[in-house]
């Protein structure tokens, strides 16, 4: 574990520095989980969100020039048989914040582990519920919850995000207490963000006992109030990776798109500064268009790309680490 100064050192390493913590961070990694990176499989069953955070083209501000749609259970287990057809046996259902998911989602699932024979991992990404709808959530079937943080700055938090940490840090205390896997993560280079911030950031990881961790460097997007704001830094962000990767060598950090967004070749860099999952795009065609997380403009993560980027990085692929031995599928 690394001290808050060594942190500090480490987020802002660059040229030879920045190697020697990518090297170490991928000697961790291998340590702990081998040579592989887990797949999942997303599918982003709506662009409607009750939040309006000042970074994302979703936000409820927005929503009447939105074309917005909210997929049904139907839809919801089509898009699982395709993921289950690749191999691929962690699937994650993401969407804006709103409660009109709950109920489609909640039907959904036992349909999806009746598809996997009981033998998958199913990650929900559906933000801010109440205990009891969580407590709902894992009764039909869900195992793993992703609740970003976004940033562990409680000013700052509230002025992006329009809503408290507390609120944030409450639903994550209530997931784990319920028996998710929990995963949180955080966007480096906020506007407003400081590196003691940021060092903050990956102390709560630990602090909180989480079980994932992402780490997306801010993307500038269009129609929203910071469309004009600096992009991130992509090396702040992979050298964020590395110290999550080192501090905590048990946590799932995915290297995602918003890393191949800011610069071709990023989700590789990921790799090679120790992250341990990628995640395929799912979404039809049509509904793909109108997720704006990013804005239109975002990079859509294929099967291929997966494979390529794993096969150039010495590792292979597998299945989900939450699984009894045996249970998870290789892609």
């Amino acid at each position: 574990m690394l001290s808050s100064t060594e942190i500090r050192e480490a987020i802002q390493a660059s040229a030879g520095r920045q190697q020697e913590l990518f090297e170490e961070a991928r000697r961790v990694r291998d340590e702990h989980f081998g040579k592989t990176v887990i797949l999942r499989g997303v599918v982003e069953i709506t662009n409607v969100c009750r939040v309006d955070c000042d970074y994302c083209p979703m936000r409820r501000g927005n929503a009447r020039y939105n074309d917005r749609y909210v997929m049904t259970s139907e839809d919801i287990l089509s898009r699982a048989r395709e993921i289950h057809a690749a191999g691929i046996d962690v699937i994650l259902l993401q969407g804006g914040e709103t409660p009109r998911t709950l109920a489609a989602v909640t039907k959904a699932i036992p349909a999806i582990r009746e598809l996997y024979d009981n033998r998958v991992e199913i990650l929900l990404n559906l933000g801010n519920l109440a205990r009891a709808e969580y407590a709902r959530l894992r009764r039909a079937g869900a195992t793993s919850y992703i609740l970003k943080h976004e940033t562990s700055d409680p000013r700052l938090h509230l002025q992006i995000r329009k809503e408290t940490l507390d609120s944030r840090l409450r639903c994550m205390r209530d997931l784990l207490d319920l028996g998710f896997k929990v995963g949180t993560g955080l966007i480096s280079d906020l506007p407003g963000q400081s590196l003691d911030s940021i060092v903050q950031d990956i102390e709560l990881a630990g602090q909180l006992g989480v079980h994932m961790c992402s780490v997306s460097p801010f993307v500038p997007a269009p129609d929203t109030p910071l469309a004009d704001a600096p992009a991130g830094s992509l090396d702040l962000a992979l050298n964020v990776i590395a110290c999550l990767r080192i501090c905590y060598p048990h946590l799932l950090v995915p290297s995602v798109s918003a890393l191949e967004k800011a610069d071709a070749g990023g989700q590789s860099r990921g790799l090679a500064a120790g992250a341990n999952v990628l995640t395929v795009n799912f979404t039809g065609d049509a509904d793909r268009g109108r997720y704006l997380i990013y804005g239109r403009q975002r990079y859509i993560v294929r099967l291929q790309h997966v494979r390529d980027i794993v096969a150039g990085a010495g590792l292979r692929t597998r299945g989900s680490v939450f699984l009894p031995t045996g249970a998870g599928r290789r892609g």
